[in-house]
């Protein structure tokens, strides 16, 4: 019967993941609608997963009897899924330490690391408490202005705690690598989070000071793409411009109805209740 649970798990999750991805619309109705086809799936298999291993290898449910086979597997994956998060909090948590070692400056009243390479870099890296990284070549190149506005982007960054919470997609996306579309929502999130942090610094600075300073850095190859860093990509250049050009579309929160549709992912823990 466990095992029955587990291939319907993955079959629903395949087929939401293996569905039409429609990436037009307005920021909020796209952030809905990747958020919900990265993250359910997963969700998903993990409730299910989480409810074979609190039924345990014995007993039946509906008449039909467990065994360890189903068991083993759950264990098994958990502790992949387990592996997988220590290897990417490891990781992080180099970067942080490297990061630890660049001096840290005052630049227009902002104490920021400076990161000796004469490439264009800013970024926040980090976890819950990120810190603003820039690098030599960025203030050689960049006037005040300029770097002003670099500055707003990262802070929208800081302010919505990427680094935090693209440190548990990024493990959602290597747990569920396997699954359809997967990249896809990824590159269409981390553009959604670009796009967010530079509404972000348009409302705060000129939107084509900030358009001029992605032009200015979108010839030179990024520094880092870790999970723990949030920097100044120039990811679907065009669309980041004509999104500052045009008229700034509010960036609403999700409310309590969006989150209402993960409820789902846990009805197999209602199983656990026909168990004996």
């Amino acid at each position: 019967m466990h095992l029955i649970m587990i291939l319907t798990a993955l079959t629903v999750a395949w087929c939401l993941r293996a569905s039409e991805t429609n990436f037009e619309g307005s920021w909020s109705v796209r952030w809905r609608r990747s958020l919900f086809l990265f993250l359910f799936p997963p969700l998903l298999i993990f409730m299910t997963a989480i409810a074979v291993l609190c039924m345990g290898p014995q007993g039946n449910m509906g008449g039909m009897y467990t065994g360890w086979f189903s068991y083993v597997l759950t264990l098994i994956s958990l502790a992949i899924f387990d592996i997988l998060c220590v290897k990417l909090a490891f990781g992080g948590w180099q970067s942080v330490k490297s990061v630890r070692n660049c001096p840290l400056v005052n630049i227009e009243g902002k104490q920021v690391r400076l990161l000796n390479t004469e490439a264009l870099f800013a970024g926040q890296i980090g976890f819950w408490r990120s810190e603003l990284v820039i690098s030599q070549g960025l203030l050689a190149n960049l006037s005040p202005e300029h770097l002003e506005s670099v500055f707003a982007h990262e802070q929208g960054h800081y302010h919505y705690k990427d680094t935090f919470w693209f440190f548990w997609l990024g493990w959602v996306r290597c747990c569920t690598a396997w699954l359809p579309n997967t990249d896809a929502l990824w590159q269409e999130l981390l553009i959604l989070r670009e796009l967010r942090a530079d509404a972000y610094a348009a409302s705060r600075v000129d939107p084509l000071l900030l358009a001029e300073s992605l032009l200015l850095v979108v010839s030179t190859t990024p520094v880092s793409s870790e999970i723990f860093c949030a920097a100044l990509g120039c990811d679907r250049l065009e669309q980041r411009i004509e999104a500052l050009l045009a008229q700034p579309e509010p960036t609403p929160k999700l409310n309590f109805q969006f989150w209402n549709g993960f409820l789902l992912a846990f009805l197999p823990l209602v199983t656990v209740i026909f168990h004996n």
